[in-house]
């Protein structure tokens, strides 16, 4: 019988695990199938605080890790199939495993949605990129292009304006679906252009390990070309990892967890924090925070079964 679970190792997973051993629950965390979440995907982060001269993601990671360690958190591999929610205690069914807990804080993270290229996996954090906020800084005076035509991709095109020498919107039909406020502030910035009713085939060069171009498709025509640039953003928002709560937990219109009086979700004992939960902001800074309000609320949560 653990006191605690915490499913996820990313920022938020790391975070709870360290507040919640300090106050003595021995939290067991469950890794996943990615152990340390998007940012091991990455390479320099500039903008954690306390590291001047940035740090690289997966570096970051290990030193969350290495510090949970340090208050003796548990960790196990292994990806959750099943969670029953009924009477606690809750039953968290592994591949060929199943645990007991009291209380779980669910920090599974998004994924982002990507194109499906081969290149994808190879370029991304060398060229490619999810997150503008994260990477923009890479890419001053540069041509990039921003894929996508919600509001994500105007606010990613909008702010990397600030920053690149050129920005251009890749976008498969010939209408945004962006907010009109948003679209007008769009277009009356100078170095915003846009490519409508295009798609990406291709992103180059993986000889050369950047982003050097994207062969683009007009999906009118069918006619192709390579168009060169410096960088690339995916703006196609992202998909929160909930497939396994089997809509026990409350999500909302686009899949994340919903919440409750901080980290609380519709069931008690039960609490959410970072990516999964969060369809606004979506940094590893405030994933980390959410991390630390589900594991005071876990605190208070557990100390009320004494």
């Amino acid at each position: 019988m653990q006191k605690l679970t915490i499913l996820g190792a990313g920022p938020a997973g790391l975070t709870a695990a360290i507040y919640t051993a300090r106050a003595g629950f021995e939290p067991l965390v469950i890794e996943g199938l990615q152990p340390g979440g998007q940012l091991t995907t990455t390479t320099v982060i500039e903008n954690w605080p306390g590291y001047p001269d940035g740090i690289d993601g997966p570096k970051l990671m290990a030193d969350m890790r290495s510090h949970a360690e340090r208050f003796n958190v548990r960790f196990q591999g292994g990806q959750v199939t099943h969670i029953d929610f009924g009477k606690g205690p809750f039953t968290i069914t592994l591949e060929n495993e199943r645990i007991e807990t009291q209380c779980i804080i669910i920090a599974t993270g998004a994924s982002p949605r990507l194109l499906g290229l081969a290149a994808e996996k190879k370029l991304m954090g060398r060229g490619l990129s999810v997150c503008a906020t994260c990477d923009g800084f890479f890419f001053r005076k540069k041509d990039i292009l921003v894929v996508g035509g919600g509001d994500t991709a105007l606010e990613e095109a909008i702010f990397l304006s600030g920053l690149a020498a050129s920005v251009t919107v890749v976008h498969r039909r010939d209408e945004l679906r962006a907010a009109r406020a948003m679209q007008e502030r769009a277009r009356a910035i100078p170095n915003i252009s846009f490519l409508w009713n295009s798609v990406i085939e291709d992103v180059q060069d993986i000889s050369q390990n950047k982003v050097t171009g994207a062969v683009i498709r007009d999906v009118q025509s069918g006619q192709t070309r390579v168009h060169p640039c410096d960088g690339i953003f995916l703006a196609l928002g992202h998909i929160p990892n909930t497939s396994f709560l089997d809509k026990q937990i409350e999500l909302d219109p686009q899949g994340f967890i919903s919440l409750k009086n901080g980290s609380g979700t519709n069931i008690p004992g039960v609490f959410a924090a970072g990516d999964v939960a969060d369809p606004v902001y979506k940094q590893a800074i405030t994933a980390a925070g959410m991390g630390c309000m589900a594991a005071l609320d876990a605190d208070r949560y557990l100390n009320m079964l004494v």
